[in-house]
């Protein structure tokens, strides 16, 4: 079986190719630097299927250009698929596979990490120290300790979040989420009825709600506006659960206290390359990095050893049972 491996990076080459060795596989590997687009998909000729990241593109067009190429298998190497047009790919015939959960603990402790890093200030501290100014002044934060946090979304990543906060840092924790979990009372966490009331409610709010047509852009002026004044935004999910053109207008009033993102919704121009000698064309990208209290990170929530390893053995799990004819609990989207 021979895969395309669009999108790919020197440590998605060392996590498969040992992941591929340890449990031999038999699947040949084509790692390829270039994203998944329209322009890239005669790189997969030749291959049985192909393995996507995040921010590869997969619409009608280019699975019908996959298609055409006798490709029939899509492996997701994350957990999110709204960059894939399921409707298109049952259509055509095509399998969609993903990684539902490859390390929950390392986005719940990212996340924890961004709050305490903007309440704290650490970045800010570790650049006035490094040019050896040591006034404390401006570096002012305040205790977690009893304060409300509100987890949106309590799936195994918001739960962990949640726990983490309201048993390490005697949190309130409070949640809100059309489907909830029978777990969260054990882990510290309380519903609230409605996401109005956990907004109003949150001195901080964490998001890690999947990327749905129903949760795009849940967070916007009016969301934003029923937040309390002062109250701090963490988003470590998907970067179009927020309409950054909202988002910019309650920084610029003064009604966010501060904002950490480690997902932005137009982040595939950008993210996980070298963009440091390149002009920043997208003006709301580039706004938000002007603004003191705005803490962005390159996707890097899910950037640990122990998932890399996790998501290399399950994709080529996927990709095993989809050669096999093997029914899989992975596939997106359809039993």
């Amino acid at each position: 079986m021979k895969v395309a491996f669009y999108s790919s990076k020197e440590y998605d080459i060392d996590s498969f190719s040992d992941a591929n060795d340890n449990n031999n596989t038999g699947i040949e590997l084509n790692f390829l630097e270039s994203r998944l687009q329209k322009p890239t998909i005669p790189l997969a000729a030749g291959h049985d299927a192909v393995c996507i990241f995040v921010n590869d593109c997969c619409d009608e067009d280019v699975l019908e250009g996959l298609a055409n190429l006798g490709v029939k298998c899509v492996a997701l190497r994350c957990a999110g698929f709204n960059n894939v047009d399921l409707q298109a790919a049952e259509r055509l015939g095509i399998e969609i596979f993903r990684v539902p959960a490859y390390s929950p603990e390392a986005v719940a402790e990212f996340a924890v990490g961004m709050i305490m890093t903007i309440v704290r200030k650490y970045h800010k501290a570790y650049n006035r120290v490094r040019e050896g100014n040591f006034l404390l002044v401006g570096l002012l934060g305040f205790n977690l300790f009893q304060k409300t946090i509100g987890i949106i979304g309590t799936g195994k990543i918001g739960l962990l979040t949640g726990k983490i906060l309201a048993k390490g840092f005697g949190c309130n924790v409070i949640a809100y989420d059309l489907y909830p979990s029978k777990h969260a009372d054990e882990y510290g966490i309380r519903y609230v009825d409605t996401l109005e009331e956990l907004l109003g409610q949150s001195d901080i709010i964490s998001l890690h709600c999947p990327l749905t047509d129903g949760t795009k852009y849940m967070i916007n002026g009016t969301t934003l506006g029923q937040m309390k004044k002062g109250a701090i935004l963490i988003n470590t999910s998907r970067g179009a659960l927020i309409d950054t053109a909202a988002l910019i207008k309650a920084l610029k009033s003064g009604h966010l206290g501060a904002v950490g993102l480690d997902v932005y919704e137009k982040e595939s121009a950008y993210f996980f390359v070298d963009s440091s000698a390149k002009i920043i064309y997208d003006d709301n990208f580039a706004r938000l990095l002007s603004f003191y209290n705005v803490f962005v990170s390159g996707h890097q929530a899910f950037f640990t050893v122990e998932a890399l390893k996790s998501i290399a053995d399950k994709t080529l799990q996927n990709l095993q049972d989809y050669a096999n004819g093997k029914k899989s609990p992975n596939l997106a989207g359809r039993k």
